[in-house]
């Protein structure tokens, strides 16, 4: 067992484990670890907490030490820093007539090196515009391009739903999410209905996904063949949530469906012309 701590160093950015090295740290302070970046300053996410070697990504590095008040004030004047880097980037991009976004700036802790993020459509020559910062800053600069889903997530915004974007207010990681979740979920594939503000599917389709998964196989499918306390009849419709089905029944065509809860009936086939299942003597007629 190691008694580990979480940093963050960016807002709802991906949270970070380091051994405690016998720190006794509370959720909200200020630390100093060494990272592959360097020396940084970032706030611990996950207090104290003992874990299972096997669990931990080797090699994980020990918290140096809690950051002080010279540290957090170095740290208040790199984010002055970067302000007043975003504003000069953008002019020398304009300058050089580049085809690029630019979207943030972070300053390393010991003002090391300057690296800002900028989004563009394709590849983009910034070698003039490297040497262009590097003679304003006096420091190591380096450009990395990012996509429009990391865009969202560093630039905030509001989503069509009225909140703030999921990704920048407690996403940590992005996970695949795929056109089929929208068809299970019976969501429009309408692109600009299920779509985020970045162009790409939206996050929340993956929030219920288990869920649906989980219904669809216990749930008969639209056009499925069913027996019911009421005789044999056919599924019209579902609703997969309540699990309420509406039936057409054989005996009565012309009448409105009725509605059944799926552990009510019995499927005899499938929505999708699979096989008759087995029924007993008195269901075959």
């Amino acid at each position: 067992m190691t008694n580990i701590i979480g940093v963050r160093f960016k807002n709802m950015g991906k949270v970070y484990y380091f051994e405690a090295a016998g720190h006794t740290l509370q959720k909200g302070q200020h630390v100093i670890v060494e990272t592959s970046r360097g020396m940084e300053c970032g706030e611990v996410a996950m207090a104290n907490r003992d874990m299972a070697d096997e669990e931990i990504v080797q090699p994980l590095r020990p918290v140096v030490r809690v950051a002080t008040e010279a540290d957090v004030k170095r740290a208040e004047e790199n984010a002055a820093r970067e302000a007043e880097a975003m504003e000069i980037c953008a002019q020398r991009i304009a300058a050089h007539e580049l085809e690029m976004k630019l979207i943030s700036a972070e300053c390393a802790f010991d003002g090391s090196k300057i690296l800002f993020y900028f989004s563009a459509e394709g590849r983009v020559d910034f070698r003039s515009l490297v040497k262009d910062l590097a003679g304003i800053f006096h420091t190591r600069i380096e450009l990395r391009q990012v996509g429009v889903r990391d865009e969202a997530k560093m630039l905030g915004g509001l989503g069509i739903c009225g909140r703030p974007l999921c990704c920048a207010q407690f996403l940590t990681d992005f996970h695949p999410v795929s056109i089929k979740m929208a068809k299970e979920q019976g969501l429009s594939l309408n692109p600009t209905k299920i779509s985020g503000t970045c162009g790409r599917l939206m996050c929340c389709l993956k929030y219920e996904q288990e869920a649906y998964s989980s219904l669809l196989k216990i749930t008969p499918r639209q056009g499925a063949l069913v027996n019911t306390a009421e005789g044999r009849g056919t599924v019209v419709d579902v609703n997969l949530l309540t699990g309420v089905l509406k039936v057409r029944l054989d005996k009565a065509p012309d009448s409105p469906p009725v509605s059944m809860h799926r552990d009510d009936i019995k499927v005899i086939r499938d929505g999708k012309g699979g096989k008759i299942t087995p029924a007993e003597p008195d269901e075959q007629e």
